[in-house]
């Protein structure tokens, strides 16, 4: 790494500077691609493991899990700059690119709200509710309290599906119905909906269901 840079290094010969040992029969690098193996190979699954599930491995301790674990979640705290807080959103994928870390390697739901000014800059995000791995329950009347909180002129509402299905259900639709003729009477503009399954995404308003 010091010699070629950190771009010249395989996805398991970082893991294998994270861990730093192998086991008794793999070297680190060697042990650090039966880890990636077990995931087929995708940073973006291994980063939806927890502790527990890493050191079901042979040769993975509570220590080199909470250290891969540690590194993901630095992965994905680093695209929340301070920046994003002023970020202006004018489209599903800028909106995605905002929360996708929040909730993209998620084993359970959640539902976030995203709070726009009237340029459409992004005030702050908010998570609204949390649920299991098959759904969430999402108060109209907590999303545009928070809204009308922080003044906010339109909103962006988010969920994940763990499953990986982006097929809205009739509850997500249901719900948008509901949220948009609420934004409505509230003056507080209903953007888009979004439904993220880890790498991809469903967008309402893309889809001309708002």
């Amino acid at each position: 790494m010091l010699l070629k840079g950190t771009g010249a290094l395989s996805d398991a010969e970082l893991i294998a500077i994270l861990i730093g040992t192998g086991s008794r029969h793999l070297s680190a690098v060697d042990l650090a691609k039966r880890i990636l193996q077990g995931y087929d190979d995708q940073l973006h699954e291994l980063a939806r493991v927890s502790v527990k599930d890493l050191t079901r491995i042979k040769g993975i301790g509570t220590a080199k899990a909470i250290a891969i674990v540690a590194a993901l979640e630095l992965g994905r705290r680093r695209k929340e700059t301070d920046g994003s807080q002023k970020m202006k959103i004018g489209s599903s994928k800028e909106a995605y690119d905002i929360i996708s870390g929040d909730v993209m390697d998620l084993s359970h739901e959640e539902f976030w709200v995203l709070l726009l000014n009237r340029a459409n800059r992004l005030i702050r995000k908010q998570r609204v509710s949390e649920g299991g791995v098959s759904g969430t329950v999402a108060d109209p009347k907590v999303i545009f309290n928070t809204a009308l909180n922080h003044l906010a002129s339109g909103i962006i509402v988010v969920h994940n599906h763990p499953s990986g299905n982006r097929t809205a259900s009739q509850s997500d639709i249901d719900l948008t119905k509901k949220l948009h003729a609420a934004g409505k009477f509230l003056e507080i503009q209903l953007l888009d909906h979004l439904i993220i399954c880890g790498t991809k995404y469903f967008s309402f308003a893309d889809e001309g269901l708002l």
